[in-house]
């Protein structure tokens, strides 16, 4: 049963913890912003500003945690989605109004093992934002490791940049066959074949696969409600694009239990050895208000 609005308001205008965590968690539910507001009968301005600010804490946090680990195999992947509208819709008018319009790509870097989200990046699907993410995610390993990815040429330059010699690393290229009919229902047309490419060091042929990040970019279609596909939950701005991704990461590596682990992938990781809730989420974000008011 939901609560009278002034159970949600704090006597200087500011969200309740009780009224964050219900936000947050109908956010982390898959509902969009309009939905969330319904449910819970707060203002869509307060629900946004929420969720760039909850986002804002989680990236920071992780950015902070995700460190000195030691995965023995690293799935690499992007996956697809846009600011505004898509590429091919964007005017010259709309590009000055809003110069992030268009397509924009979520590049993830998944520990195989624990199944643990250790780097992520959005941005276009360029060499730039390869280097980036590849040395991002260099910085966070503490070991060799093995790395697959998909036959995207970028990641052969940023990868040897990143990792030096100090990587095992493989290509899987994946082969699609032409389906007019599977375009046009926004499924994937079947795959043909695949080949392997070593291109440094000597990789477990056993373990070159993108299998398990490929399927957690199917989990974030169905959790993020701006990711969902043949939908108008996509982002409008940039900066509420990233808090929703950062929000849902740190659901998916620490509060969500993986099915097959029994554990969820930051424990399985030992980033850390409980098991976190909204509640948390919450409590990161008064400290950090706590932190900005000092």
């Amino acid at each position: 049963m939901l609560k009278p609005l002034w159970y949600y308001w704090s006597t200087m205008n500011r969200l309740t913890a009780a009224a964050r965590t219900q936000v947050i968690a109908c956010l982390l539910e898959g509902c969009s912003i309009r939905s969330t507001v319904r449910v819970t009968g707060i203002s869509k301005k307060a629900v946004m500003r929420l969720l760039c600010e909850a986002g804002t804490a989680c990236a920071e946090y992780q950015n902070r945690v995700l460190r000195n680990l030691s995965p023995k195999r690293l799935q690499l992947d992007e996956l697809w989605s846009w600011i505004y509208c898509k590429k091919g819709n964007v005017t010259p008018k709309i590009a000055t109004k809003n110069p992030h319009a268009g397509d924009i790509w979520l590049w993830t870097g998944l520990d195989a093992d624990s199944k643990l989200i250790v780097s992520w990046r959005l941005g276009p699907r360029d060499l730039a934002t390869a280097y980036d993410f590849t040395h991002d995610l260099a910085e966070r390993v503490s070991q060799r490791v093995q790395i697959t990815t998909d036959g995207l040429k970028v990641y052969l330059e940023a990868v040897e940049s990143a990792f030096w010699e100090d990587v095992d690393y493989a290509v899987l290229q994946k082969v699609y066959g032409s389906d007019q009919e599977a375009e046009r229902r926004y499924s994937p047309a079947k795959i043909v074949s695949t080949s392997l490419e070593v291109i440094k060091g000597t990789p477990d042929p056993k373990h070159i696969s993108t299998s398990y990040v490929e399927r957690v970019n199917w989990s974030t279609r169905t959790s993020m409600r701006r990711y969902t596909r043949l939908s108008n939950g996509f982002s409008r701005k940039l900066e509420n694009h990233e808090a929703a991704v950062a929000l849902n990461y740190f659901a998916y590596n620490f509060i969500r239990i993986h099915r097959t682990l029994r554990v969820t992938p930051a424990m399985a990781a030992k980033v850390t050895d409980r098991l976190f809730d909204v509640a948390d989420i919450v409590r990161l974000l008064e400290e950090a208000e706590s932190q900005k008011a000092a």
